[in-house]
Order: structure tokens, then sequence, then C-alpha cells
């Protein structure tokens, strides 16, 4: 929980009685390699905070598992729109290794929003995180096969190390075969 509570801190820091709330909201849960945390057309009702392991988020596009994203340790995780909206998910997140995370449910996470510098946190890590992800899709939308790799290796380490090649592959758009030859002309 500790790592948690620093990374909440780092966006707004937390009075005793948000912080108390916090760790009483926030469950910690383990899964197995190949278990679905979300799964598509069903209503995602938890954020995920990654204390171990890696969970993969993908949609299925033309009877093809697409790789979108790859969490790692000491990231929040969740289906955003499922969530949020209390809609079925378009997406599936599934985990890579064993992996420990916290949960927190959406009817806790409603009853953290009546803490203030919860709120503040919560507003501020969206703010930074959507900003990422616009400035990524930009980005990643623009780069070659091996500048994607080589973005993932130096900003993304983790990714690289914990999901199967296959996963990387299809999250940089390549075959495996592609993957393996821009593998074998950087080192």
């Amino acid at each position: 929980m500790k790592d948690l509570i620093q990374i909440i801190n780092s966006f707004q820091e937390l009075d005793l009685d948000t912080e108390l709330a916090i760790r009483k909201s926030f469950v910690e849960e383990t899964f197995k390699k190949g278990e679905l945390l979300v799964e598509e057309t069903k209503i995602c009702d938890k954020i995920y905070f990654v204390k171990s392991g890696a969970i993969r988020r993908f949609c299925i596009e033309d009877g093809e598992e697409v790789t979108k994203w790859i969490y790692t340790d000491n990231q929040f995780v969740t289906s955003m729109s499922s969530f949020f909206e209390q809609k079925p998910s378009f997406e599936n997140f599934q985990t890579c290794e064993e992996t420990i995370v916290y949960s927190l449910s959406y009817s806790d996470e409603q009853a953290l929003l009546e803490y203030p510098l919860f709120v503040k946190f919560h507003i501020k890590q969206l703010r930074y995180y959507l900003s990422k992800i616009n400035e990524f899709n930009h980005l990643f939308r623009l780069m070659t096969a091996e500048k994607k790799y080589l973005f993932l290796l130096e900003s993304f380490p983790q990714i690289i190390k914990k999901a199967k090649l296959k996963h990387v592959a299809s999250l940089i758009g390549v075959s495996q075969e592609t993957l393996s030859r821009i593998r074998a002309s950087i080192i």
C-alpha cells in the first residue's frame, strides 16, 4: 500500500483522514497469469493499481487480438469509458504474469470523491494521463516500427522485459518476425 500512497502523494499531498479512507477502500488482489480483469461487453467496476506484474490491454479487431498497451508496476489501470460511464467495455485487460494489484470498486471510488484531497488527486492524475495518452498517440503514430521499439525500450523497459514478443509486436504494429529483425539489428 506504501507505493500506492506514494504515487497519490506525488500528485496531491494527502491529509491523514484522506489517506486512511484510501487505505480502507483499496483492496489487495492477486491474479494468476492469463486472468481477465476486464472483459469486452462487461461493465468494468474497478480501477486497479499494479503493485507488481503486468496487464495487457487489447481489443479484438477482425478476429485478431490487437495489443493497445501493457501496464506494469506502479500504474493505474481501468477501462476508462466503461468504468467512468458504467457501460460495457469494448476492450479486455489480461494479466501477462502473476500480478498483484490494489483494486478500488466503483462504489468505493464514489465514496472517496467526498474527500476534497482525493478529488484534487483524481483530477490531477486524470489530466496527467490524458495528456500523456494524447502525446503518446501523436508520437507513436509518426514513428517507424524500429523507433517505436526503441521508444519502448528506453521509456518503458518493463514492457519489453515482461510482455510476450507477440504482444510487443502487436503493440508496435508489426509481425513477430519483423520485431525479431528489429531486435537483431539493435543488438
